[in-house]
């Protein structure tokens, strides 16, 4: 049986209805377990974890706006992911985890094996938090970390910690998308996350919504984009003191940037399929009808297993 998902938005669970669901976890036939901004008791959280624990199935876990609301449940959420070894998608958006509770959760959250997409936007973390979260996003060499963080709506982060996480950001050899969105960061952050962007090998998406910045990142991230190579395809500036002409050239630059690369991606798979088709001539120079092979049989048997 294919693992389903289980999706309720801002309903108050009956005792029944959180049965139903820890049968579904106990027959591992749960693959999305979203319970956003849903009441339920101590009781049936706790009994919920116990069985988000054992299953095998539960790739992405959302408990955003509100669920994991005390240090409690936050402690019963740590035991679970201890245990726990399929979870790769955690958002708990909206919690107010606090800097201690995020402490609680950290030790899981460095062990786990598959985790690789955290949401901890608008959870009332402090330079602490991100003390911690540096050690989610392992340098070259290490273990595997994140891929996608968000930090959206933490206001209380300072300024230097943020520097300290962009620092991490530049070493980390794993994130793909960093949300930032809504965080008083200011042209210094964003100057020192233009160099970390023009480092990382990785990282494709940004977004700095609503983060207090002016046409002077702006300039920094045109330059960037204009004059060195980057894995980025996607910045979002939208909310911010910066012009729309200057957005339009970045966005534009990064959408020449992406299409060059899918036409070398063609190109490379052109090539690939060339030197397969003389390789078989060479070893099959009996048969002239593999000599006049065009690589057709190759393309449909391609389209077929696609």
């Amino acid at each position: 049986m294919l693992a389903g998902s289980i999706q309720i938005s801002g309903e108050t669970l009956s005792s029944a209805e959180v049965k139903d669901i820890c049968d579904s976890l106990r027959a591992h036939a749960v693959r999305l377990l979203s319970l956003r901004g849903c009441q339920l008791s101590d009781r049936d959280f706790g009994r919920i974890g116990r069985h988000v624990a054992e299953c095998q199935s539960l790739a992405q876990l959302n408990l955003n706006l509100g669920v994991v609301a005390t240090l409690a449940r936050v402690q019963q959420l740590a035991d679970a992911l201890a245990a726990n070894r399929s979870i790769h998608s955690l958002f708990l958006h909206g919690s107010p985890l606090t800097d201690s509770g995020l402490a609680v959760l950290n030790p899981s959250l460095s062990l786990h094996p598959s985790l690789i997409s955290l949401d901890l936007g608008d959870c009332v973390l402090g330079d602490e938090a991100i003390n911690l979260i540096c050690g989610l996003l392992p340098p070259d060499g290490a273990k595997s970390g994140l891929k996608e963080l968000t930090l959206s709506a933490n206001p209380a982060i300072t300024l230097k910690g943020w520097a300290r996480l962009v620092i991490a950001i530049s070493h980390s050899s794993q994130l793909r998308v960093l949300n930032l969105d809504y965080n008083p960061l200011g042209d210094h952050i964003a100057g020192m996350l233009a160099v970390a962007v023009a480092s990382s090998r990785t990282l494709e998406v940004v977004d700095l919504e609503g983060t207090g910045l002016t046409n002077q990142s702006a300039q920094i991230f045109l330059d960037m984009v204009q004059n060195y190579p980057t894995s980025m395809r996607s910045l979002i500036l939208a909310e911010n003191n910066i012009s729309l002409e200057l957005q339009q050239q970045i966005s534009d630059l990064l959408s020449e940037g992406e299409e060059e690369e899918e036409d070398n991606e063609n190109e490379e798979q052109e090539d690939a399929e060339t030197e397969k088709d003389i390789w078989i001539s060479q070893n099959h120079q009996a048969s002239p009808t593999i000599l006049m092979s065009t690589g057709l049989e190759d393309s449909l048997l391609a389209e077929t297993e696609m």
